[in-house]
């Protein structure tokens, strides 16, 4: 049986977490297998609306039965903007969540908490929201969720158990929380700017997500690894906005600005996979000649940054199939496969 790197399990330890190896799934091999190759599924931004919640049991069906797929990554926004942020509503996607056969790496979004503030959601305290969420979906931190669980290094003696990293033959991930709405600096309703509350937790998780990508890359520099890949729900780099205003995207500035100094210190690819904006897109954020370096403060290009972006939202119909060849030399190659009817 394969295993995620000994890494994750050694760092499980250190927090106190049990990780019981023999309920890993095969899907998740170390970096010293040198596997060929392996593919995994991406998708976010599901399930939304009545028809696609109803719909999202035969999404889930589709990517279990598909051969290929190893392993699931979430991109975040389990509800629509304009739906109530209820306890029962996040049960049912747990239950659907439930039914994946592979280990699904969840990655909060904005929808499920940091916009539960608006009245159409139920005019929730986010903060409490976000408790909700870290409880019903990462109950057993060090560890995915899915049938077939699998450990992970995880923040969660930080307070932020979503947070995690691993690795897979010689590509290094991570799974970052980082949400919309200027990741949650947006003022709340009835307020014209951030309470000390809302301030203070982004501040703690945004030092969490750096100290992360930090961490993703210093692991693959010791281990050779050929790649790192990043999985987030913000878009901050949403090719639709022609003229992003500063007060909208301040809270994205120094995660791009590590994002930007960790990958040009990196000698292989990057890859960031976000959802967010709804509308599949490949690029790269931080080539020669973006809008976003000088945006962001950046200095320098950084040409060994690809960022995908997944279709999500009413309009979904497809989900990402991503293929790792360690051999190749982008090391990440990915389709979109067509939900069945």
């Amino acid at each position: 049986m394969k295993k995620w790197h000994r890494a994750a399990v050694a760092a499980a330890a250190v927090t106190t977490l049990t990780v019981t190896l023999a309920q890993s799934s095969p899907a998740f091999g170390s970096s010293h297998d040198r596997e060929p190759s392996y593919t995994f599924a991406v998708l976010g931004d599901i399930p939304y609306g009545p028809a696609q919640i109803s719909a999202f049991p035969k999404v889930i069906a589709q990517i279990n039965a598909d051969p290929a797929v190893q392993w699931v990554d979430h991109l975040g926004d389990i509800k629509d903007g304009s739906s109530v942020c209820s306890d029962a509503y996040f049960q049912t996607i747990r239950s659907q969540f439930d039914q994946f056969k592979d280990p699904l790496v969840y990655t909060v979004g904005d929808n499920e908490w940091t916009d539960c503030h608006r009245t159409n959601n139920g005019g929730y305290n986010p903060l409490e929201r976000l408790a909700a969420i870290r409880q019903l979906f990462f109950p057993q931190p060090g560890h995915t969720l899915g049938r077939h669980s699998a450990p992970v290094i995880s923040q969660a003696g930080q307070g932020i158990p979503e947070d995690v990293r691993w690795e897979r033959a010689d590509v290094s991930f991570a799974a970052l929380h980082i949400v919309g709405s200027n990741n949650s600096l947006a003022p709340w309703t009835g307020n014209t700017a951030p309470t000390p509350e809302q301030a203070a937790e982004v501040l703690a998780r945004t030092s969490a997500v750096i100290s992360e990508i930090h961490d993703t890359f210093a692991t693959a520099r010791q281990h050779h690894d050929k790649a790192v890949t990043l999985l987030t729900q913000a878009d901050m780099f949403d090719p639709t906005v022609t003229d992003p205003t500063f007060a909208s995207y301040y809270g994205f500035q120094p995660i791009v600005q590590a994002i930007a100094r960790e990958s040009a210190a990196f000698g292989g690819p990057v890859y960031l996979f976000n959802g967010d904006s709804h509308v599949y897109n490949s690029d790269n954020p931080l080539a020669a000649g973006s809008k976003w370096l000088s945006f962001y403060g950046v200095s320098q290009p950084v040409q060994n940054l690809a960022r995908v972006t997944v279709d999500g939202s009413t309009g979904v119909s497809n989900y990402l199939r991503v293929t790792v060849n360690s051999h190749a030399p982008q090391v990440l190659s990915w389709t979109r496969v067509p939900f069945t009817s």
